[in-house]
């Protein structure tokens, strides 16, 4: 498999006169000087949705400790905690979920003025929830726009209609969303299936959630937010911290039994990848992605996620009855699995045969083919510098118009140096390949020339997905089934800096 670029980690392309006068940083806590696995993972409440039941979950300020030796933290959540409630919900079971704005009037992050939607005459707090990966009308959708104030609230209905997954909700406020997540405004929903629940994988208390992110932390453990240094303009184009969150603690551990678990794995992060492996090189085995189960489990020995992207992964620990096994993210350990002496009777399985998922033909599209590009302006004629979609800034007239029930195959042309994790609402799809080709030549002639061969999608990426990683340098395919409803969605690139200033791009599904 060719190797993986991962989101650069510098600072995008930021003109120079941009970062003169920069504020006094505060000081920063340094996680590495805390003591490692001292506190137990903290598992989210679970809500489940049951049929008729209208469920209602606030958004709210709260502090929350995210390690036993810190102060608490202010943080803005869903139901109270960081990351919020997992909600259990069944397909084809709808549900219906009242969303209340309860948070405070002012934001405690810094906003920048410039961001389209974010302009002065905009309210400081806004919000609307996207549930990530849902086939759901534009309604209930989380439209970037469709945003609300502190004091409203709304109720959005999600009909489940689809198979199994790992999908999660967030904020979505246009030009805010990057602080909102920043801030904690997170959660994962498990939307369940009979057939995932007939191929006996591991349940109850040996399936668990583990959502990821990342923060820079002041030494009175109080988020920070890194600025540009120009009070006018102060987006940054990536937001790396040095605290990584594991359940919104730092460096937890979780007593597990000698058998098999099953962890839903969630990237919340702004900006960063994250490349987990399991310390002494051990395997394990991915049987999931972003819209659910495999064909068939890929056995691992790391796996990256991009922001927003979800692997399913089942570890057997039953090799590894009395020690303490860290995961690592690159080198650096996020949390330790502390497995137990006694041994215990295991019946789950690890089927050798997951779910059918077939391959999506190219000619399903036919001629419905489309040439996207990712656009990086870095030149100074800008301020700040700007990433777009096509060229295009969000409130541009809709140009990608697909027909209810067709199939269409986007091109996904990266002209910047960075990977970017695109995600598109509404819909699921497939990874058709990534090819090398020659930018200097699309950027005279806007004319395609292949460097080398197209690259098919590994085992764990043959899957259903709702983000793909675009690499640089590359083209990559994919294809869509633009299945559901119709209505305006969005699409975008999920490194929230990098939506935040416009790339981002409605496309609107129109009746056959």
């Amino acid at each position: 498999m060719a190797s993986m670029p991962r989101a650069k980690m510098g600072g995008g392309g930021l003109c120079k006169h941009a970062v003169e006068d920069h504020p006094n940083v505060p000081l920063l806590l340094d996680p590495t000087r805390l003591a490692a696995f001292v506190d137990p993972l903290p598992l989210p409440p679970v809500l489940r949705a049951d049929q008729g039941k209208l469920i209602r979950i606030d958004m709210k300020e709260t502090e929350q400790r995210l390690h036993r030796d810190l102060a608490p933290t202010r943080v803005w959540t869903y139901g109270g905690c960081m990351p919020g409630p997992t909600i259990e919900a069944r397909s084809g079971t709808p549900m219906r979920i009242e969303w209340r704005n309860a948070l405070p009037a002012k934001h405690f992050l810094p906003i920048d003025h410039r961001l389209h939607g974010a302009e002065k005459d905009k309210p400081e707090v806004r919000a609307i929830v996207h549930l990530h990966g849902a086939r759901v009308q534009t309604a209930s959708d989380g439209y970037p726009d469709d945003w609300y104030v502190p004091g409203q609230s709304r109720v959005s209905t999600y009909p489940n209609e689809q198979d199994a997954a790992t999908l999660w909700y967030h904020d979505h406020a246009m030009g805010i969303n990057r602080l909102n997540i920043y801030a904690g405004m997170f959660g994962s929903v498990l939307l369940r299936d009979e057939h995932e629940q007939s191929l006996g994988l591991p349940q109850g208390e040996q399936e668990i959630p583990l959502t990821l992110s990342d923060r820079l932390l002041t030494k009175d453990a109080q988020l920070y937010y890194p600025v540009s240094g120009n009070s006018e303009a102060p987006w940054v184009s990536e937001v790396f911290g040095n605290a990584m969150l594991v359940n919104g603690a730092l460096l937890p551990y979780l007593d597990v039994q000698p058998r098999r678990y099953r962890f839903r794995v969630l990237n919340a992060a702004n900006a960063r990848f994250f490349r987990l492996k399991l310390a002494g090189a051990r395997p394990f085995q991915q049987i999931g992605s972003d819209q659910g189960l495999l064909a068939a489990p890929v056995v691992q020995k790391n796996v990256l996620l991009a922001p927003a992207e979800r692997v399913d992964l089942v570890i057997d620990f039953s090799s590894m009855a009395g020690q303490q096994v860290e995961l690592i993210n690159d080198a650096l350990p996020i949390m330790q699995f502390r497995v137990g002496t006694r041994s215990v009777h295991d019946a789950s399985v690890v089927p050798a045969v997951l779910r059918d998922v077939p391959r999506m033909p190219e000619s399903t599209a036919g001629s419905n083919q489309r040439l996207m590009t990712l656009d990086q302006y870095d030149d100074c004629v800008a301020e700040p510098m700007l990433m777009l979609l096509n060229g295009k800034r969000w409130h541009e007239p809709v140009t990608e118009k697909p027909v209810l029930g067709s199939t269409e195959i986007w091109s996904l042309i990266n002209l910047t140096d960075d990977t970017h994790p695109i995600h598109l609402h509404l819909v699921r799809f497939q990874i058709l390949d990534r090819r090398p080709f020659d930018q200097g030549q699309w950027l005279a002639s806007k004319t395609i020339r292949y460097t080398g061969p197209a690259q098919s999608p590994p085992p764990e990426e043959a899957g259903w997905k709702d983000v793909v990683q675009a690499w640089p340098g590359m083209i990559t395919r994919i294809i869509i089934r633009f299945d559901g409803y119709v209505g305006r969605y969005a699409w975008h690139c999920h490194l929230l800096e990098h939506e935040a200033n416009e790339m981002m791009r409605p496309f609107e599904v129109v009746p056959a």
